[in-house]
């Protein structure tokens, strides 16, 4: 399960700008995947009478325990030169990092205070925290950090001109306008479009789960509702992608869906009688026609006994008595599909290994492969 943090960093030291950056490529390698990244802002020491700060605050999605994190912490304020004193009193530092939130957490150990202490009193901690989640409320005062901000004085503190990079969103990857996801029942195609949407700062267009009234009856009946079934879907699919698309600029918007039409397709041959197929085809090419391809279709492999825990996992009691046949099939369908159509830019991705969900490194080698693509 990831947990929303929120991290506040700080340089007054040297190169201050390089020191945050860095503190953003290590906090993304170590502790979890960057959501946001606020403004710099250049501040007046607080506390001591020492050179002014560049501050920043970081949203970071972790699997990490509060612990867990704070021990990471200490570790990359040591790589990146931070020299603790047993002084009391405040000093110049090269990197200072700090957890104000982790979720709702309140807590006292000898490591570590939840909510931090102090951050509701500081401006150069309350206005970049502002900046990228004003409405978070502080689980002990019990108002919004944006309520909190307004009752602190400016003390002199200024936007700066320069921004730190979110590490993920490698410029590689903007030369991608439209990117579908795709893959078997249970691959994970739905949350890496997610994620992928939001580090990438894309549109994201997920297919619509509406109660479709043969889905149940095809898993009781598989002979007699494959039909309207398939047809439900292809409608369904047609009109959600061509309205969605029709909103959106393909060629200033950046696109990320969970889903491809041709995937109407690949199910029906499967599920389908040769008549039936024929038929289905026919209807299937001319709409197939009318609708944007992606510039880069991604299929996710995933091993058929991945496949089955992923489908028990989440759950749908419709889903429950799909054989591991049917989807051997689906697998089987989709690469015979890529293998036969050399017109489309595919990379398919093995993540049958993989939990790119709670492992950030996992997630990183998948946008990596996709940046290679």
């Amino acid at each position: 399960m990831l947990h929303t943090t929120y991290i506040s960093i700080g340089s007054n030291v040297g190169d201050k700008r390089a020191h945050l950056q860095n503190a953003v490529q290590q906090l993304s390698a170590k502790i979890g995947r960057v959501i946001k990244i606020s403004p710099i802002y250049k501040t007046p020491s607080w506390g001591y009478d020492g050179n002014d700060f560049y501050n920043a605050c970081l949203c970071v999605k972790t699997a990490l325990s509060p612990a867990e994190m704070m021990t990471e912490i200490l570790e990359i304020e040591v790589s990146l030169g931070r020299i603790r004193s047993h002084k009391k009193e405040y000093q110049d530092r090269t990197i200072d990092i700090d957890i104000i939130f982790y979720e709702d957490t309140i807590m006292e150990t000898g490591l570590l205070v939840l909510p931090h202490p102090l951050a509701y009193e500081r401006k150069f901690v309350m206005q970049p925290l502002c900046d990228i989640a004003p409405s978070k409320i502080h689980p002990i005062h019990k108002k919004t950090v944006s309520q909190l901000n307004t009752k602190i004085s400016d003390e002199g503190m200024e936007v700066s001109e320069e921004v730190l990079e979110n590490p993920n969103a490698t410029k590689s990857f903007s030369r991608f306008n439209y990117i579908a996801i795709e893959g078997n029942i249970g691959a994970g195609k739905t949350s890496l479009a997610t994620k992928i949407a939001e580090d990438f700062n894309r549109k994201l267009i997920l297919e619509r789960f509406a109660d479709n009234p043969f889905l149940p009856k095809f898993y009781e009946d598989n002979s007699r509702y494959a039909f309207p079934l398939e047809m439900s879907f292809l409608a369904d699919r047609y009109q959600q992608i061509s309205d969605d698309l029709a909103q959106l600029d393909l060629f200033k918007d950046f696109i990320v869906s969970d889903y491809d039409v041709v995937k109407s397709l690949i199910f029906a041959k499967v599920t389908l009688q040769q008549d039936e197929y024929k038929l289905y085809r026919k209807l299937f090419d001319i709409m197939y026609k009318e609708i944007p391809k992606p510039d880069l279709y991604v299929y996710l492999y995933q091993n058929t006994e991945r496949l089955l825990r992923n489908i028990k996992k989440r759950g749908r009691d419709y889903e429950q008595k799909i054989p591991s046949e049917y989807l051997d099939k689906i697998n089987n369908g989709y690469l015979e599909f890529i293998r036969t159509h050399k017109d489309l830019n595919v990379k398919i991705i093995d993540v049958s290994d993989l939990d790119f969900v709670a492992n950030a490194n996992d997630y990183h080698k998948i946008v990596a492969e996709i940046n290679e693509a």
